[in-house]
């Protein structure tokens, strides 16, 4: 299990920087006028140039990419519940969000701002964990129907 979730986040860190690139073109689009934002100003501050803060977030997008990809072999502990998967997975990429968005300088550095973003990650994560428990709950559904068609095809009674 741990090289399967050693393995996923070797394969989701280039993931995480590609989102992370994206996720830069498209603030850039909404944002900045025609120009290029790719990091924050105060990010580049910090760092003392543009090319030394590029470097720390595309670090910082690859560890988030290979946090996400490992932690999905929580969702196939069958022998934990439901509830434990998502609240440890929950605790798991929070915990990792968390100060890269700070760090990172994506959020206010206030109260206020963890808190707002705190709002905005848990309704994200509701959203998807929502939308993929409708997803799996209807292919269950539809995997249970085909397998009774194919009793029913074989002469037997329905057992599902």
């Amino acid at each position: 299990m741990l090289k399967k979730a050693v393995l996923r986040g070797l394969l989701g860190l280039p993931l995480g920087i590609a989102i992370g690139y994206v996720i830069t073109i498209i603030i850039s689009v909404v944002f900045a006028g025609g120009g290029y934002w790719s990091v924050h100003p105060v990010l580049m501050y910090q760092f003392g140039s543009e090319i030394n803060a590029v470097i720390f977030q595309a670090f910082l997008c690859g560890v988030i990419g290979a946090v996400y990809a490992a932690a999905s072999i929580i969702w196939e502990l069958e022998r934990w519940s439901i509830a434990k998967q998502t609240g440890i997975y929950f605790v798991v990429i929070a915990a990792t969000m968390l100060p890269i968005v700070y760090f990172s300088h994506w959020m206010e550095h206030s109260v206020t701002g963890v808190l707002v973003y705190l709002l905005i990650f848990i309704a994200i994560f509701v959203i998807i964990w929502v939308t993929m428990w409708l997803i799996m709950w209807s292919a269950a559904r539809r995997q249970v129907k085909q397998v009774n068609e194919k009793l029913r095809e074989d002469g037997n009674d329905r057992l599902f």
